[in-house]
């Protein structure tokens, strides 16, 4: 594996710019191992046949996180949580008694790579979905496992699941996402790994502009499809989460801060307080995986005491848009794999405060 993956991730350089690699393992679970296209391979849909792998500092793990939640899919899917850094070989489960996952077996997620594939040479990425019975990957396509939870997994959906993935707004909300992924989720780290001050700039430009533009869509309305979450608020919350802490100054993000830009701030607030969204951030392995691991942006690897967080908890007036997060549904239950002591927002608060 190049040495790059231990402080960039899954992509490459082309020139200047940045460019995320996207060559995952495609394959999908779908409801009895259905087609869903030439060349892609199926797994069924099976409860308690599969582990999601996931680091709680990573933005596309988080958005699995969120709608394994919001859907109740506990029971169905069960979860293993990386610690948030990792070296030349992987992410490891260093969270875990004797730093060992304890349904795995595994030390580090590469393992159930090259259970599969050995010698793979491509980003060991989270999150992934392991076969449990033979410790093998199934797929780390982050877009199709969210959307796939939603489409195929119904059967296991808690009562009152939302509808994450509306059939009569699918193209239009498939735009909104196109949209957000290139020029918000990804055009974070293309300002942070820009490779020249041209390249930085351009970068800069775009995903401002990106954010103005999803800032006026939510001037009027309270999610970005309307009057309940969807996926594309997952998508866009999960970049936000992280935008103060992490990329505004580590990423050189830094127009202004998300706490500057009125609705977009007023939006995440209201999805942090929302069951199952708030409830999965985890400052501490967030700021911890970006200033670590990124030692060519960050070389004294030093973490940054803030910014404060009790901000995240004040009344965003959003309600006054109408609507309500989960539509004709519930929220979701008590929190069954809560973060770890000292993690959580309200305790982070109170050192801060101390």
């Amino acid at each position: 594996m190049a040495d790059e993956y231990s402080t960039k991730g899954a992509y490459t350089h082309l020139g200047e710019e940045y460019q995320r690699d996207t060559n995952y393992i495609g394959d999908r679970i779908t409801r009895d191992a259905r087609p869903v296209g030439a060349d892609v391979p199926t797994w069924p849909v099976e409860a308690g046949r599969y582990r999601l792998v996931v680091s709680r500092a990573c933005p596309w793990a988080n958005r699995a996180t969120i709608v394994r939640r919001l859907l109740g899919l506990e029971d169905a899917i069960s979860m293993a949580v990386c610690g948030p850094t990792h070296d030349v070989r992987s992410w490891t489960f260093d969270k875990d008694p004797g730093g060992r996952d304890p349904v795995l077996g595994y030390e580090r997620l590469q393992e159930a790579y090259f259970a599969r594939f050995p010698g793979y040479e491509k980003g060991i990425t989270v999150p992934a979905i392991v076969e449990e019975a033979t410790g093998q990957v199934v797929t780390n396509d982050f877009p199709w496992i969210t959307l796939d939870f939603s489409t195929e997994w119904g059967e296991f959906h808690r009562d009152g699941a939302p509808d994450l993935y509306p059939e009569p707004l699918r193209d239009e909300m498939d735009a909104v996402m196109r949209h957000i992924y290139t020029e918000i989720n990804n055009g974070v780290y293309r300002c942070g790994f820009a490779g020249s001050q041209d390249a930085y700039d351009s970068a800069y430009d775009r995903l401002f502009a990106a954010l103005d533009i999803v800032s006026e869509r939510l001037e009027t309305r309270r999610y970005l499809m309307g009057d309940h979450v969807t996926e594309a608020d997952v998508r866009l919350f999960t970049t936000l989460a992280r935008f103060d802490a992490v990329y505004h100054g580590h990423f050189k993000c830094n127009r202004s801060k998300l706490s500057e830009l009125p609705t977009l701030w007023a939006y995440a607030r209201d999805l942090f307080q929302t069951p199952g969204f708030g409830d999965t951030i985890d400052f501490v392995d967030i700021k911890r995986h970006y200033y670590e691991v990124h030692e060519d942006i960050n070389p004294t690897q030093i973490v940054p005491k803030g910014p404060g967080l009790a901000n995240w908890l004040t009344p965003h007036h959003r309600e006054e848009l109408g609507g309500s997060p989960f539509g004709d549904g519930t929220p979701p239950g008590e929190v069954r794999e809560p973060l770890e002591p000292g993690h959580t927002i309200d305790e982070l608060i109170a050192a801060e405060t101390a």
